[in-house]
């Protein structure tokens, strides 16, 4: 066996233990609050084990804040770092289930993954932004120029970054472009090995409480459609079908109850990610819109294939991409 398929393989063992991690589900047998229609089908996922992929402090965490724990079937939980990974592990049949940008997708698709696009999650696109450092003379995206930028690879920032520079003139020529996981990348900030940093979630406000200031949000540059993925092989079995609609609409009423109850959302983040409520509050009060769940409309698709051109055109897809085929409207009947 070759090298390649050696390291293929490993991987494909290693997200799948992952996807073994995280606690089981209860089981329930009482669905307030949903539909006649949609009852019948949760009714039929009683018998269905469902794998989903999270982040720590993701929606999964306010299950019981938003009354919606009691869940019929099983469910495994599997706490991923990124979007990108979620989807390696959709691919590799470890998982059901998963949230993510609209970009890993694109990547996946063109890699042929076996997965697809199952509901569009609408939320914040202000807690993506460029950082610079305390004391940086950078006022403006076009002095990039000649510049260490930092950036996560296939991920909104690096679209972000992309726009950015094709609306200053430049590319990535221009710049000295440095990819690092975002953990990776605080620490290169923080030491000064980057004078620029294109990120997102809650590592902004560490770094703006360190002294660190924000040039731009991607307000304007980025959609802010999320979205949630299934694998295929899940979309087509009936009882996983069924678990899948049930799942997405106990999430759409989690950030329901986010939506309403920032306060005591923000205080049990902070406890999770060990950090002052405040920072989270800060993401609430900033923010470009409340984060709402959705079924599939044109627009989304149209977003997600702009998208794809942009890496297309920017040479980082092997072929042009048509997004359509990723998109399943099968689960509309829930949201």
């Amino acid at each position: 066996m070759d090298s390649k398929a050696s390291k293929g393989g490993a991987r494909r063992q290693f997200l799948q233990r992952s996807a073994r991690l995280g606690a089981a589900g209860g089981i329930a047998a009482l669905f307030g609050g949903w539909s006649t229609g949609v009852r019948a089908n949760a009714v039929q996922a009683r018998n269905a084990f469902l794998r989903v992929g999270t982040y720590k402090g993701g929606d999964s965490y306010y299950f019981k804040e938003a009354g919606v724990d009691q869940i019929p079937y099983r469910t495994q939980l599997a706490e991923f770092a990124a979007g990108n990974l979620i989807v390696e592990a959709l691919a590799a049949d470890s998982l059901d289930l998963g949230g993510m940008s609209e970009i890993p997708p694109i990547f996946a698709a063109a890699s042929g993954a076996k997965m697809k696009v199952v509901a569009v999650l609408r939320g914040d696109v202000n807690n993506q932004v460029v950082l610079v450092p305390k004391g940086s003379k950078i006022a403006d995206p076009a002095q990039f120029k000649g510049k260490r930028i930092g950036y996560a690879r296939s991920t909104t920032s690096h679209y972000f970054l992309i726009k950015l520079l094709k609306e200053n003139g430049l590319t990535f020529k221009d710049i000295e472009p440095v990819a690092l996981a975002p953990q990776d990348a605080f620490a290169a900030f923080k030491s000064g090995q980057l004078d620029a940093w294109v990120i997102f979630g809650l590592v902004v406000e560490l770094a703006k409480s360190q002294g660190a200031r924000v040039l731009r949000t991607a307000d304007g540059y980025l959609s802010g459609n999320y979205v949630i993925s299934a694998a295929t092989k899940a979309i087509v079995d009936p009882v996983r079908h069924a678990a899948i609609g049930d799942y997405l609409q106990r999430i759409s009423k989690v950030y329901d109850w986010i939506n309403r109850n920032p306060q005591p959302w923000s205080a049990k983040s902070g406890q999770i990610a060990g950090v002052p409520a405040q920072y989270f509050l800060n993401q609430v009060s900033q923010r470009s819109q409340p984060y709402k769940l959705t079924a599939i409309d044109d627009a989304a698709i149209a977003s997600q294939q702009q998208v794809a051109d942009v890496f297309a055109d920017a040479g980082l897809l092997a072929r042009r991409i048509d997004v359509r085929p990723l998109w399943d409207r099968s689960f509309s009947t829930y949201l």
